[in-house]
């Protein structure tokens, strides 16, 4: 008989003690004096000097990997438990840590702007720059874009305790949040993660009590909220303006290496697909017995039968399902459970949603949900295991191109996904099973086709209102409504005006425009799904040569390197939108 797999992660192996963690504290130490080695070179360096731009780059490499390595061991402590206030102390002395060494590499890529085009040329042929060429490039051109260095590091200094301090203030609110729900005549508190689990429950009444808690929650929060989400896209708004970046989507479109034409035909192509979406969301609202959904109605389950699986069940169909694939993707899910990489314990005190982090010194990775045995926490867990099996195959490539964007690192994730989602429809056991498993599939489409392209308008519609000053509560719940009737083709009853404050992705710091990047990696691995069952036996290391590549190339190049696709024309993004449209259809004459 199968051992049971163990729902909590272990963070020992990589620093034992936790938040009181002696080897982490010296590990920073070492750390913070290699960042002064570092900057010392920096500051020495001359323009002409080949073997120390070499020096300097190896140096870099190694202090970037470590400084990874302890961020995302903070972020594993503070996920874990939002009342380890130790944890929070670190989450600071991290960012400020991070600032730090944005300002060493701000100051070196100054540096490389300085060098001569022609001496920049020779330099990026020489054998030991020659694989990093592409990330020197993309750095030098993007630092010409840029304030003077002392100016640069000036800004990276004052994020720590601006700009990235209302990420944090959003975090230490919410961690203190509770959702009052009455069940059999009980009030029990949930934090909003646990909360939110219970959206899905097959009663409609229990659904409407648990949304309207919730919005109440984050509505009595809410002039704090507005406070964090106007103050940081402040700061981020006058940044660019010093800039001169008059283009709310230049900074997200360079960090995900993609044209603003490639987003364009991706967002056309969706919606004039949406009809199709429009009408599975009806046919859904028939069988509910409804005129209309409501938004807390869209992942509502279609029979009172929930099927739930223990957390080693769902480990093990992953496994299965990964390895009909790729045998190599099997074999790292099967030890990333092993050897507890993962945190899928469901318990109060947890922050919510889930992630999948790093360790790139250790060569490790560490994966965080809450699972309650839903067929949705298996897509979960798949999706986050993609993430890790992406950092895995990179393991042995130089640090510097292990820097991939969102948008790829959606795809890996998303890709995962796919692989466990269809092979859930195939496994059903009759008709109704069948049609459940492939609503659960269909709802993937509606949240990347429909969910994020209304977080993608509220957002590009705010930072407009932003730059002529603050905009209030009142108005953030305007834009949200308005965002979420177009985005959802006003097929809904009921929408959630406080989305704007209960989603993280608004407040995050670390990338602006937290969403279009779903939807592209959601529908990009939908293209490589469909390569790979036609190229079937030969697929994985083709697969694994992408991955490799992700770091090191614009999207565009990377599609039609690997895929012979053009991202900019609408094509690919049809045909990928086909494959959803197939499983509504399906959907539809079941």
């Amino acid at each position: 008989m199968q051992a049971l797999y163990n729902p909590t992660w272990n963070l020992d192996a990589i620093f034992s003690g936790g938040s009181d963690s002696e080897e982490f504290r010296t590990y920073v130490e070492n750390i913070k004096k290699e960042m002064a080695t570092l900057s010392a070179m920096v500051e020495e360096f001359d323009r002409d000097s080949e073997s120390m731009f070499i020096e300097i780059l190896k140096q870099l490499e190694s202090t970037m990997k470590k400084l990874q390595e302890a961020s995302a061991f903070v972020s594993c402590l503070s996920a874990q438990n939002v009342k380890d206030e130790k944890a929070d102390l670190l989450v600071g002395a991290r960012n400020a840590l991070s600032a730090e060494m944005n300002g060493i590499q701000t100051n070196f890529e100054q540096k490389m702007v300085s060098i001569e085009d022609a001496k920049w040329q020779e330099l990026l042929k020489r054998p030991e720059v020659q694989d990093v060429s592409f990330i020197l490039n993309e750095s030098r051109e993007a630092a010409k874009e840029l304030l003077s260095g002392e100016q640069e590091v000036l800004i990276n200094d004052l994020k720590v305790d601006g700009y990235h301090a209302w990420n944090q203030m959003y975090g230490t609110i919410v961690g203190k949040m509770s959702v009052d729900i009455e069940e059999n005549g009980e009030i029990n508190s949930y934090s909003v993660g646990q909360a939110a689990n219970k959206l899905s429950h097959p009663d409609r009444n229990v659904r409407k009590h648990v949304f309207n808690q919730m919005q109440k929650a984050w509505k009595s929060e809410a002039d704090l909220f507005g406070q964090t989400l106007n103050h940081l896209a402040g700061f981020r708004l006058q940044t660019y303006k010093h800039r001169k970046w008059e283009n709310i989507l230049k900074e997200p479109l360079q960090i995900n290496r993609m044209k603003q034409e490639t987003l364009d035909a991706m967002w056309t192509a969706i919606t004039n697909s949406k009809k199709h979406f429009v009408a599975y969301l009806q046919k859904k609202a028939d069988l509910l017995g409804l005129d209309k959904l409501s938004i807390y109605d869209i992942g509502a389950p279609l029979t009172n039968e929930v099927k739930t699986s223990s957390y080693t069940e769902g480990a093990d169909f992953i496994v299965d399902q990964f390895r009909a694939f790729s045998p190599k993707m099997a074999d790292f899910a099967r030890m990333a459970f092993d050897k507890r990489w993962i945190e899928a314990e469901d318990r109060a005190d947890k922050r919510p949603g889930g992630f999948c982090t790093s360790f790139p010194d250790s060569e490790q990775t560490r994966i965080f949900m809450t699972y309650s045995g839903t067929s949705s926490n298996i897509s979960t867990l798949a999706h986050e295991l993609g993430h890790a099996y992406h950092q895995h195959v990179m393991n042995d490539v130089n640090g510097f191109n292990q820097g991939y964007a969102m948008n790829i690192a959606e795809t890996a994730s998303t890709f995962a996904e796919m692989i466990v989602a269809d092979a859930t429809v195939k496994h059903a056991k009759n008709k109704e099973e069948k049609m459940a498993l492939l609503e659960d599939k269909l709802q993937r489409s509606i949240a990347f086709f429909m969910n994020i392209h209304a977080r993608f308008l509220f957002e590009n519609r705010f930072y407009e209102e932003r730059k002529k000053g603050i905009v209030s509560v009142n108005r953030l719940n305007e834009l949200m409504v308005e965002a979420q009737r177009e985005a959802y083709c006003n097929s809904l009853e009921q929408y959630e005006p406080n989305f704007w404050s209960s989603k993280l992705h608004f407040h995050i710091t670390g990338v602006p425009f937290y969403n279009f990047p779903y939807t592209f990696g959601y529908l990009f691995s939908l293209g490589i799904y469909a390569y790979a069952k036609e190229k079937a036996g030969s697929f994985e290391e083709d697969y694994i040569s992408l991955l490799r590549d992700t770091g090191r190339m614009n999207v565009e190049d990377l599609a039609m390197k690997h895929l012979n696709v053009d991202l900019t024309k609408p094509d690919f993004w049809e045909n990928a939108i086909s494959l959803c449209v197939a499983d509504v259809e399906e959907f539809l004459s079941l």
